[in-house]
């Protein structure tokens, strides 16, 4: 039986698309017979991120990581972040002339330029000098694609996300009872996200927002009369979907969103702006409304059929994800 290791700086307790992706990304892929194995840094001592406590950055050097690396003698490595682990399992891998996939999932250069005063010139270079010695960089979206190829990134492949439909879809009973309709907000409550805008519409009903970070106590404060839940997962988090109107997504910076196809599952048109991530899940599909005014977007998602929605999610399956990702991976070693 063949393994596959998975390097992640992003893992449980945090709750965010990459995490989600590559959970169920092991699940799928342990379905097909390959032994799957996570280096996390809950394998490490840890320390909290600056400016972003909720992520634990892995205290270890090359040697610690390579340890691990050994032990389990994966056939596959798939390095999934930039983070410390990913650095020093790519520092690994180049040294001892093993190959490995990699995979983009956030825009931190943008991310850092929200923060600091970092040139993007410098970060994307950064991340070309960290992706393009593996034999492919797997992407979410044509639109990402198209943006790294343009900045230099070579071997991009696609590899898509899924849904969860057992757990994402309509219900019968509310567990929300505020003024309708019920405007609602899920992901990281932090700067590069874009949630002002959000907060700052004037329509009608309720903003509700789920999730936690750096920025939440500050809005709380900003904006007390929206909804702050906090952080809600399984069927609680599908519940509180299931009983809003429409989903609005805000963020300028992300590559994909999961919470995007999470929403239409539970019959939530999207409002958002026409940017990498939307464009690539909605487009013109009609189950959303992609506009540069969000307002307009909003007014004009909350009249599409709850039920087109739920049509469109059925075409996003994890089973199709993992089967893209064992294609790319077979490139270490092709037949």
């Amino acid at each position: 039986m063949s393994g596959l290791l998975i390097v992640t700086d992003a893992w449980h307790p945090q709750v965010n698309g990459v995490v989600r992706s590559l959970d169920r990304l092991g699940q799928e892929v342990k379905k097909q017979g390959m032994e799957v194995h996570y280096l996390t840094p809950l394998d490490f001592k840890t320390v909290p991120c600056p400016t972003y406590p909720e992520i634990r950055l892995s205290l270890t050097m090359r040697r610690g990581v390579a340890r691990k690396i050994e032990e389990i003698n994966p056939d596959y490595v798939h390095i999934s972040t930039e983070g410390p682990l990913g650095f020093w399992a790519r520092s690994y891998c180049r040294k001892s002339n093993k190959a490995f996939t990699t995979s983009y999932h956030t825009r931190f250069p943008e991310y850092l330029a929200a923060r600091f005063p970092i040139p993007l010139s410098l970060s994307y270079a950064a991340l070309r000098w960290f992706h393009n010695p593996g034999r492919c960089c797997m992407v979410a979206t044509p639109s990402l694609k198209r943006d790294l190829e343009a900045r230099g990134f070579d071997q991009l492949h696609y590899w898509g996300r899924g849904v969860d439909l057992e757990q994402f879809h309509p219900r019968k009973e509310k567990v929300l009872d505020y003024p309708g309709p019920l405007l609602l907000y899920v992901g990281r409550v932090a700067v590069e996200k874009n949630i002002e805008v959000f907060l700052d519409l004037k329509v009608e009903g309720t903003k509700i927002v789920v999730g936690d970070g750096p920025q939440k106590a500050a809005l709380e404060e900003r904006y007390p009369d929206v909804k702050f839940l906090g952080l809600k997962e399984g069927k609680d988090l599908a519940d509180i979907y299931a009983s809003c109107d429409v989903f609005v997504f805000p963020s300028k910076t992300d590559t994909f969103g999961i919470v995007l196809l999470e929403a239409l599952a539970s019959g939530l048109p999207v409002a958002a702006y026409p940017v990498m991530g939307p464009l690539d899940v909605i487009g013109d599909s009609g189950v959303g409304a992609l506009k540069d005014d969000l307002e307009e977007a909003v007014v004009e998602a909350l009249k599409i059929d709850p039920q087109a929605c739920l049509a469109y999610a059925q075409q996003y399956s994890w089973e199709a994800s993992a089967n893209q990702f064992l294609s790319n991976i077979s490139r270490i070693h092709p037949d």
